[in-house]
């Protein structure tokens, strides 16, 4: 198990009362989640729960984003890898189900671009606090991949089947205003109140009863547990879709900033 002196990409603070601050710490790549990251992000609540002195964490990034999903240099590395596209997905799956499993009250302060596997610890926290100008999106499906990681468990329950198959499927971003409105995320505030707020949220968890806390979010993380299938299905999809000609020209669409062709369009038979 890590030790806060392990982390390579996470800055850590120790604030009163009881409160952990952690920083997303990649901002020259809008913290995108290179394979060190990643596997940061998988061991940060083993690391946070061990800790008895913590009574709240609260997840930030860097810089003008939050994180920018997964650095496409890793992506491209796992193309047709089968080891490597196994490593991803067990660190995939053991991201959502640390975070589940972690008792510690959590709270992300969105404070830009939330993507990929950013949006997977800024969504699954306990509370959301998105900045009016934050950007979310689940870019999987624009990657020419299913949408795996967290969507196809939280999203339904947030925002309802219909918002989630547009967004889900179309991989549009969506704004911290607009996110609140559809109950993507739990409170918006302006950019500028986003940190005091985070502060003022976590100071209220920190000192509130723990025990009652704590079990009140374990019983509502039983919603998303039982929706462990569906999870692991979205899963083995997405990494299906590692093995296909789309994903690198997902990959290609992103570095060009651009909307991609898709091999597997022309052999759609019409």
């Amino acid at each position: 198990m890590f030790s806060y002196d392990d982390y390579q990409h996470i800055l850590f603070e120790k604030r009163e009362p009881n409160i952990l601050w952690c920083t997303l710490n990649r901002p020259e790549v809008l913290n995108a989640a290179d394979r060190r990251l990643h596997t940061e992000f998988v061991e940060l609540w083993k690391t946070v729960d061990a800790d008895p002195t913590v009574h709240a964490v609260v997840i930030t990034g860097a810089g003008r984003a939050f994180s920018a999903g997964g650095d496409l240099g890793m992506v491209e590395n796992a193309y047709r890898n089968y080891d490597e596209i196994i490593r991803i997905l067990n660190e995939a799956r053991d991201l959502v189900y640390n975070m589940l499993h972690c008792d510690t009250p959590i709270i992300t302060a969105i404070n830009g671009a939330a993507v990929g596997a950013g949006l997977v610890i800024g969504l699954l926290a306990d509370i959301s606090i998105a900045a009016e100008n934050a950007r979310l999106a689940d870019g999987h499906v624009r990657m020419g991949v299913a949408a795996g990681d967290h969507s196809a468990i939280i999203w339904p329950l947030l925002c309802g089947m219909a918002k989630s198959k547009y967004y889900l499927m179309t991989s549009d971003f969506v704004s911290g205003k607009e996110a609140e409105r559809m109950g993507l995320v739990s409170l918006c505030v302006p950019q500028d109140e986003l940190l005091d707020k985070a502060m003022e949220v976590a100071t209220d968890i920190a000192t509130g009863p723990r025990h009652a806390i704590k079990f009140t979010k374990r019983a509502l993380n039983q919603w998303l547990l039982q929706a462990s299938p569906i999870f692991d299905h979205s899963l083995a999809l997405e990494m299906l879709g590692f093995f296909s000609e789309d994903m690198m020209a997902g990959v290609q669409g992103v570095r060009e900033k651009q909307r991609p062709h898709y091999p597997t369009n022309d052999r759609a038979g019409f």
